[in-house]
């Protein structure tokens, strides 16, 4: 059965047909004939949605929604009157109705409303377990989510944090490689100790042997004096190097050697410097691909990759989606000064049908703007860019019953491969373990289906 309904209303005929109507839709339905009976009902056992009429003897309608409201607001009432006028409607909504519906009733519309109201509740009663939720974080302050996967990292995290292992943090672009990074660093023994994060991406390749390992007064053009690398800077502590991935060819045997040596030795400088630090490092590209193609050593692979830690993509991470939309919401209300509380349960369905492509990065920004948006104390659909509204998830589809508009096992085997890269980021070495082939497998696939990227083991994400 999809719940429990209860039914009420003088008219002992009318909740007779709607509660067998109901029942033939896949619906548990009770009636009583009085609002004091069905306050009764609702006191001694569990309904999911409650359906009045609005004209009865004894606690009329609107006075039996603001008992309810009163006491059990967790149940969506719908009311039901012959008397369909605007003034009604507003009354009753104002008296804390979910819906309202004219009479005569129309079962399918009833049906349809029913369904709302008790999707209304679950979504309403996620939310408020997420917040709760949210106030008993398990103690990672930097990581908000209680889904199966990010369960996976808290447990990963909890048996490397204390230890001196290198770890290496994959997952695509926006789901918060260096949010886990901190969490490692501020778990460990060294955790009074700087944490120093650099993207390799982000210096060019001219300054980042300088910026890692230091340099001398005169090493190079603009150097006024001696200046220690990040290496030292975080001396006793972590350093972060995200993306690790981009970090230039000629530059990775010099970083392999040090971490090695535990030694830098600054540019133009005569003499190794050395550090003690614990290797952390990010990346959204496929490295092993990239050791294969020889855009990435080794040597070096192997010694950044000591500890895998996988960090989810948004869209598989189901309700968090609700926790960490939350948790942004009443940070921007607070940073913003608008009284805005809550995601109204329409606009938590829409968040969680989205595939969020930029992950928690593109949910951060879609709660800002919400906020800066909405009119009322909670955030509504209207309020959520177009495409989130409008989303509607993309599936492969094989159907047809005509023999000649069939595709051929190879199209069907295509066409789910290439699904799969997509859900993937494009990431070959993960959609390789989806489709349970090697990654040498899944390329000659792809380049015999002519969809092989230009350089094999890209993934941009």
């Amino acid at each position: 059965m999809q719940g429990r309904v209860l039914l009420i209303d003088d008219d002992r005929a009318l909740c007779e047909l709607l509660a067998e109507g109901l029942g033939r839709r896949g619906w548990s339905a009770e009636f009583r004939q009085s609002g004091e009976a069905g306050l009764a009902a609702l006191a001694a056992e569990e309904f999911d949605v409650v359906v009045t009429d609005l004209a009865m003897p004894g606690i009329g309608g609107l006075a039996f929604c603001e008992r309810v409201v009163a006491n059990r607001p967790d149940v969506p009432v719908i009311v039901l009157t012959a008397y369909g006028s605007l003034e009604t409607a507003v009354a009753a909504i104002r008296a804390g109705a979910y819906d309202f519906i004219s009479k005569p009733v129309e079962l399918d519309d009833l049906a349809l409303a029913v369904g709302r109201a008790a999707q209304h509740r679950a979504l309403r009663d996620e939310v408020r377990r997420l917040r709760r939720a949210l106030d008993q974080n398990r103690g990672y302050e930097e990581l908000v989510g209680d889904s199966a996967p990010m369960r996976e990292v808290y447990a990963l995290l909890d048996r490397v944090a204390d230890t001196e292992t290198s770890v290496l943090v994959t997952g695509e672009s926006g789901t918060g490689k260096e949010l886990v990074a901190r969490a490692l660093h501020r778990r460990s023994r060294r955790r009074d100790r700087p944490f120093v994060a650099v993207s390799c991406a982000a210096i060019p390749e001219t300054l980042l042997e300088s910026e890692l390992f230091g340099c001398t007064r005169g090493a190079f053009t603009g150097a006024r004096e001696d200046r220690p690398g990040l290496f030292v800077q975080a001396d006793g502590g972590t350093l972060f190097l995200d993306e690790v991935g981009e970090l230039p060819l000629g530059l990775q045997p010099k970083l392999l050697r040090a971490l090695q040596e535990r030694t830098v030795r600054p540019l133009g400088g005569s003499a190794d410097v050395p550090f003690d630090v614990r290797l952390v490092t990010a990346t959204n590209r496929d490295l092993e691909a990239m050791v294969e193609e020889r855009t990435f050593r080794e040597d070096l692979f192997f010694r950044i990759h000591v500890v895998h830690i996988h960090v989810p993509p948004l869209r598989t991470r189901g309700s968090d989606v609700l926790l960490l939309a939350q948790q942004f919401l009443e940070a921007c209300a607070t940073r913003s000064g608008k009284p805005v509380r809550s995601i109204a349960p329409a606009a938590a369905e829409k968040l969680l049908a989205y595939a969020w492509p930029g992950n928690v990065r593109e949910l951060q920004n879609c709660i800002e703007r919400a906020v800066a948006l909405t009119a009322f104390d909670r955030i509504t659909p209207d309020d959520l860019p177009e495409k989130i509204r409008n989303y509607r998830p993309s599936h492969v589809v094989v159907a047809g019953h005509d023999p000649n508009e069939l595709p051929p096992l190879e199209e069907v085997e295509r066409r789910y491969i290439l699904r799969v890269l997509e859900a993937t980021a494009g990431n070959r070495t993960l959609a390789a373990q989806v489709l349970g082939v090697d990654r040498k497998t899944l390329y000659r696939k792809l380049q015999r289906y002519g969809d092989a990227p230009d350089r094999p083991g890209d993934a941009e994400e």
